[in-house]
């Protein structure tokens, strides 16, 4: 099991970090705090045994990685990077979802939690690729991943059930060796 006290990378104003079952209440109390944010797109747990099994999968689980960015300022949880369904081989590829929390948003830790992300998976996780899907009308997160070096792929109509819908969805990906940003 990996030291989840330990930065796994920092920048200049955060640091990201595994997840701890211990982070329950402050992660739900941001999720709900920042509602507002994250709908339509995001629904974050927001209760501690919501919060229990989600994080399960994060740090236990396997064919997911989770990452919390925090402030360096204060150890604040500004966000988080999740990498799901992790395929390794030939592939090496994961899926991100990810979140800002309303107290950071905009002020570009995400960015800068986003790219230490980036290297952590292209280096020590051993990926290749990393894809991002997105719906079309969530502006500050095709900004968030443009920003990072993805390109635009493509485009899957009713990619994922969210919000008791089918959603279309944009697909933006980076790969190691275009890695920017």
């Amino acid at each position: 099991m990996p030291d989840i006290t330990t930065p796994l990378g920092e920048g200049p104003r955060t640091l990201i970090r595994s997840y701890r079952y211990e982070d329950a209440d402050e992660f739900t109390a941001l999720a709900r705090e920042s509602k507002a944010l994250h709908r339509p797109w995001l629904f974050p747990p927001d209760g501690t045994e919501a919060f229990a099994a989600y994080a399960r999968r994060l740090i236990d689980g396997p064919g997911a990685v989770g990452y919390l960015i925090c402030a360096r300022s204060d150890g604040r949880i500004a966000g988080y990077v999740n990498v799901n369904n992790i395929v390794g081989g030939a592939f090496r590829s994961g899926a991100i979802g990810y979140g800002a929390f309303a107290h950071a948003a905009g002020q570009g830790l995400m960015s800068e939690g986003l790219g230490l992300v980036k290297g952590h998976a292209f280096g020590p996780l051993g990926l290749h690729r990393l894809e991002a899907n997105i719906q079309p009308t969530n502006a500050n997160s095709i900004a968030l991943v443009r920003r990072a070096g993805f390109r635009l792929e493509g485009y899957s109509p009713d990619f994922l059930f969210i919000d008791g819908a089918w959603r279309d969805h944009e697909r933006w990906a980076v790969t190691a060796g275009t890695a920017s940003g």
